[in-house]
């Protein structure tokens, strides 16, 4: 299927289908995308959530108080799962955190037992619109910010990089939806101003390190751009494939 200018809607729709299993859900964090999952999917039986950082893992814990929803510390280029174990991975705006993707995809494929479902989400950086860009430019300045205090994070990939990644994993019966949400107000005061103590928190961060004039000056620009043409989040890449083998 081609790509798909459209809105949450048509996803809703595809994972309403979804009788997901057991779900397996890489760099979790603080669970954002089991709640979205949780809201969208048409049933599962449990969810596992792995993350190698532990304090969004205890954010996590406390959001989903299930027995059958739990949260395991894990690197996920070297899991500690039986091939085969999970009816559904997936795994959200990660691709670009990770030092080794290709082990991490390969132990994600692994862990898949055919005919599971793969779901993946990720943001990208070109095609954007103005105000998009703004989120574009501001998420490679954070990655600029932790990369220089050695925190991995790489700049976000294009489309075709994220098609071309999918693709080399060898999967079937992929869907693609591009997501995108520019209703709303890109000048919104609220959101301005949370984006502001965002900034505010990543100069502070800067201020400690050997390039961090640069990257104020960088920040500082960045608000500058906000502030002037607003801000709407990037469009994503929403990819449902099948693991046939």
């Amino acid at each position: 299927m081609d790509g798909r200018d459209d809105f949450v809607e048509p996803v809703e729709e595809a994972l309403s289908t979804i009788c997901a299993g057991s779900i397996l859900d890489v760099a979790t964090g603080s669970g954002a995308f089991i709640t979205f999952l949780l809201n969208n999917i048409r049933d599962f039986r449990d969810i596992t959530g792995i993350d190698i950082n532990q304090p969004p893992l205890e954010a996590a814990r406390n959001a989903f108080l299930c027995d059958n929803i739990h949260f395991i510390q894990m690197d996920a280029s070297r899991m500690e799962f039986p091939d085969a174990h999970f009816d559904t991975v997936c795994i959200a705006n990660s691709l670009h955190h990770f030092e080794d993707l290709p082990s991490v995809l390969a132990e994600m494929k692994r862990v898949c037992k055919p005919p599971g479902q793969f779901i993946i989400c990720e943001m990208y950086c070109d095609d954007q619109t103005d105000a998009q860009k703004t989120h574009v430019a501001l998420h490679h300045w954070w990655a600029a910010v932790d990369t220089a205090e050695g925190i991995l994070h790489h700049e976000t990939y294009t489309r075709q990089d994220i098609v071309s990644i999918i693709e080399r994993m060898g999967l079937r019966s992929q869907e693609y939806y591009d997501l995108k949400d520019l209703e709303t107000n890109p000048k919104d005061p609220e959101l301005i101003q949370e984006l502001d103590g965002i900034i505010d928190r990543y100069i502070e961060r800067s201020r400690r390190l050997a390039d961090g004039d640069e990257l104020q000056q960088r920040g500082e620009a960045l608000r500058q751009r906000l502030h002037q043409v607003g801000f709407h989040g990037a469009t994503s890449l929403f990819v449902i494939s099948k693991k046939l083998e």
